[in-house]
């Protein structure tokens, strides 16, 4: 197993690639550390753990909230060796529907959430731990309507490079995860009717060159090589699971 005893922080953990992850980080011998928003969300996530993960319901958009989410896993752990700080999520809006009040939420859930997760845990990261974080194929092309996570996610790609060489001298390995278009509940949650959202997938189906959409079972395998040693000489990189959907 690569991650025996090793202490693992997951943000977004209650669907989707978080929830995948922390499932097979659990397989491989890790403690995890789920943090969630929704508490009825969080509590069905734990069942499926087998009521072994750490529960911790905090909004990430709120700093004291990452703080006691944080203080919670030191007191139990004394420590965390990874991070995926993988929390984010917007709905569609055109440039000119998007107002102030949109803006700032999806800054500070897809961009302030992941700095602030990363600072404040940082601390109690044991040295040569991981900090892994999601980004997006949307970081390389350009989709009408989704215009602010798009720069979000950009932002987060920089801070991989910027605090990957802050936290280098501690040995803290800081990289990402660029997922395409993958089968999560992240989908059905931007805002747009059924209708709409299957004619969506249908076109993006066709731009992936392995014409389907990942699973997250796929990305939690990325997120776990850049947790292990597996990766022990990687940092600062954008590890891309998009089926070729960015490549050609």
């Amino acid at each position: 197993m690569k991650l025996v005893n090793k202490v693992a922080f997951i943000t977004g953990g209650t669907s989707g690639i978080g929830l995948e992850t922390a499932k097979l980080f659990q397989a491989e011998g890790a403690n995890v550390v789920l943090v969630g928003s929704n508490e009825e969300r969080l509590a069905a996530a734990g069942k499926e753990l087998d009521g072994k993960a750490l529960l911790v319901r905090a909004d990430i958009r709120k700093v004291a909230d990452i703080e006691r989410a944080v203080e919670e896993t030191r007191t139990k752990f004394g420590r965390i060796d990874v991070v995926f700080a993988n929390a984010g999520a917007t709905t569609v809006a055109t440039l000119e529907a998007a107002t102030e009040e949109y803006v700032a939420e999806n800054i500070a859930l897809n961009f302030t959430g992941t700095f602030f997760t990363i600072q404040k845990t940082a601390p109690i990261i044991a040295d040569g731990g991981s900090i892994i974080v999601t980004t997006s194929f949307l970081n390389t092309i350009g989709y009408p309507g989704l215009s602010i996570l798009a720069a979000t996610k950009a932002a987060t790609r920089s801070l991989v490079r910027t605090l990957g060489a802050e936290l280098a001298p501690r040995g803290i390995r800081v990289n990402a995860v660029s997922p395409g278009a993958i089968a999560t509940p992240f989908y059905g949650k931007i805002g747009l009717p059924d209708s709409v959202l299957s004619e969506v997938a249908a076109g993006i189906t066709q731009k992936i060159g392995l014409k389907r959409f990942g699973e997250a079972a796929e990305l939690a395998k990325a997120v776990l090589f850049l947790a292990s040693d597996d990766s022990s000489y990687t940092t600062g990189a954008e590890l891309v699971i998009d089926g070729g959907l960015t490549q050609f």
